[in-house]
């Protein structure tokens, strides 16, 4: 699913090189790398602050920690991503609330989000699914009608841009009161391990998040707020720095596998190949997900199997089926889309390294068996 070996040879001088000083300089935790690229990201995002943590699940667990949500106040997310999303909401004895996506983006669908707000929700997380922006002025502005915060979950999204209707742009993760990403190995900016960010623009959120992340201490052996042992070492923050530079050129690449997937599969009936609701650049494809209609998909999965051509299911089971999340206040009838989607997509190959002949091949075996 990913070519990571390839992608470091590109990377492989600076990266080894900024290793062997940390190896030599036994700076492994907060060393001048993780500095480094905090101030990087900071600048190449265009946002106050980056607080580096251990991975994206911690910076959305710190998010929510920083903004003071106390046990049962509700926060609405979508049924359809990744359980971390939910996971940390249930951790800190939060109440998710789930709601359903748009078909075409697969992100939060706003009327469904409006629906699902109580007296006591307190905060939105939207998600970016598969690298997409989400409608983040719409969320934004309910928001700001209800008294909300709106955590961004940008674990899939870095690098992608948002477009507002007065033609303006931001990155996301950087338009909401806070928000999360990761730099799990193959996402599009990823490290050789666990890493991750958490983002935000208000000076005394990102104070309170530092604090956190380093068991509450802003002091040595002082410790001012409840926290917890949340920080992004140097090897990682040096893979990252070194990768950083080549981010809007992995992004432009893996949009161009992915418009040649859909140049080659858009006429194969039963097939319905993602979309970009907005600006070519508001979409970095994180996955290219297919849907595959008419009870096919598994069929077609088996047979890329068999082929040696990776694929995977993003994601099987609804977050409202899961064991974990169950709720008697869900109906299924509230999840038309999500029960379609864990029905029906397939996510191909995606990375910076795909070449043009392995697309046309994984494309016409994907035609052998429909058609």
């Amino acid at each position: 699913m990913v070519d990571l070996q390839s992608q470091y040879q590109t990377i492989k001088s600076q990266v080894n090189e900024s290793i062997q000083k940390i190896l030599e300089s036994s700076t492994y935790i907060n060393g001048p790398e993780v500095h480094s690229f905090q101030e990087n990201l900071q600048n190449y995002n265009n946002v106050k602050h980056v607080i580096p943590c251990a991975n994206g699940t911690d910076a959305l667990q710190v998010a929510m920690m920083a903004l003071g949500l106390k046990p049962g106040d509700e926060v609405i997310t979508a049924d359809f991503t990744f359980a971390a999303t939910v996971e940390v909401i249930g951790l800190l004895q939060l109440t998710p609330v789930l709601v359903d996506v748009y078909p075409n983006t697969y992100n939060i669908d706003l009327e469904a989000l409006e629906n699902a707000i109580t007296p006591k929700t307190k905060a939105i997380v939207p998600v970016h699914l598969f690298g997409q922006a989400a409608n983040m002025e719409g969320i934004m502005a309910i928001a700001e009608k209800h008294n909300l915060y709106v955590i961004e979950d940008n674990a899939q999204g870095i690098g992608a841009n948002y477009y507002f209707s007065d033609g303006s742009k931001k990155k996301t993760g950087t338009i909401g009161h806070v928000s999360a990403t990761s730099f799990f190995p193959s996402k599009n900016l990823g490290c050789y391990g666990d890493g991750g960010a958490i983002f935000t623009n208000d000076d005394q959120l990102a104070h309170i998040i530092r604090g956190i992340v380093n068991h509450g201490m802003y002091e040595r052996y002082h410790h001012d707020v409840i926290g917890v042992n949340s920080r992004l070492d140097s090897i990682q923050a040096a893979v990252l720095n070194a990768k950083l530079p080549y981010l809007d050129q992995y992004n432009s690449r893996r949009r161009a596998s992915a418009m040649l997937y859909n140049e080659l599969l858009s006429s194969v009936e039963g097939l319905i190949v993602p979309t970009i609701e907005k600006q070519e650049d508001s979409h970095v494809f994180h996955q290219y997900v297919l849907r595959v209609k008419d009870n096919k998909r598994n069929g077609l999965l088996a047979h890329l199997q068999s082929k040696d051509i990776p694929c995977a299911i993003y994601y099987p089971i609804a977050l409202h089926e899961q064991k974990a999340y169950l709720d008697p206040r869900y109906k299924q009838s509230d999840f038309p889309i999500t029960n379609d989607l864990v029905q029906e997509v397939l996510a191909l190959p995606m990375h910076s390294e795909l070449e043009e002949d392995q697309i046309a091949f994984i494309c016409q075996e994907i035609k052998n068996f429909l058609q």
